[in-house]
């Protein structure tokens, strides 16, 4: 469906112009496929590159919506980052934005989550089929309204980025718990953003447990061990069932290592 819709003048990115080759990667952009969410843990330099290079390689494929783990009350700012005339206007037009992980640091305000957005500012320039949308949706907290509404309020969002450009793919970076495919029976979080989807025209990967850090903020901020649970030799795209069906594969890219928080 999408893959045949490629339009015939789509330019070709070179990957020496910074995008590498995710091995396996080519097994997400089947034609029935129009979401593929990536589950990260914030706060890792690996994630947010890998998912630039995915972004690169979808491109190749056909029209591509970016929905980056946001608040939509960030799109105007981050529309201005993407137009800015040079990189260092673009900076400061982040660093204005006074709300925000780029200002509480949660992992999704990385030096890492810069370097992509910089990378999605400079595709911008050369694919016209692509956008780059918030997905984050502004919930109201209501007494008795639990974390699944919120949950349902993202499925709703990236569905409604899904319909305005009904040609593209949409390729979302989320932490891991958004990404999931199926309910978390007796959890606040009840149905995940990712299972109110239809799971056909969905492909969900989670980032591998093989080691190293990431910059995580519990109790404090800081560089956080990550545990070994899945398979230290993997890499690139697995499209093989993952812990009991939540997800349909792994993004493995080995040990990784905190991203610390950005200056923009």
């Amino acid at each position: 469906m999408i893959t045949a819709l490629a339009a015939a003048g789509l330019l070709a990115l070179d990957w020496s112009d910074g995008c590498r080759p995710v091995a396996g990667a080519e097994a997400l952009w089947r034609d029935d496929v129009r979401y593929v969410f990536v589950g990260e843990t914030h706060g890792t330099a690996e994630a947010p590159a890998a998912f630039a290079d995915l972004v690169c390689a979808a491109l190749e494929e056909g029209p591509v919506v970016v929905s980056l783990e946001y608040s939509v009350a960030l799109q105007p700012t981050l529309d201005a980052f993407m137009e800015a005339d040079t990189e260092a206007e673009a900076r400061a037009i982040l660093a204005a934005y006074p709300h925000g992980p780029f200002v509480h640091h949660d992992g999704r305000g990385s030096e890492a989550m810069l370097d992509l957005l910089l990378r999605l500012r400079a595709m911008l320039r050369e694919a016209a089929d692509m956008a780059v949308v918030a997905s984050v949706p502004d919930s109201p907290r209501v007494d008795g309204f639990r974390q699944s509404y919120a949950e349902m309020d993202r499925a709703v969002l990236w569905s409604r980025q899904a319909m305005a450009q009904p040609q593209a793919r949409v390729l979302a970076l989320v932490g891991r718990v958004h990404a999931e495919k199926i309910r978390r029976v007796g959890s606040p979080l009840g149905l995940p953003a990712a299972a109110h989807i239809r799971p056909e025209e969905t492909l969900s990967l989670t980032l591998a447990h093989q080691g190293g850090q990431a910059w995580i903020c519990l109790d404090e901020c800081g560089a956080a061990p990550i545990p070994e649970t899945d398979d230290p030799t993997a890499r690139g795209v697995v499209l093989t069932p993952q812990q009991n069906g939540k997800f349909d594969g792994l993004l493995a890219l080995g040990p990784v290592t905190a991203s610390s928080p950005a200056k923009p």
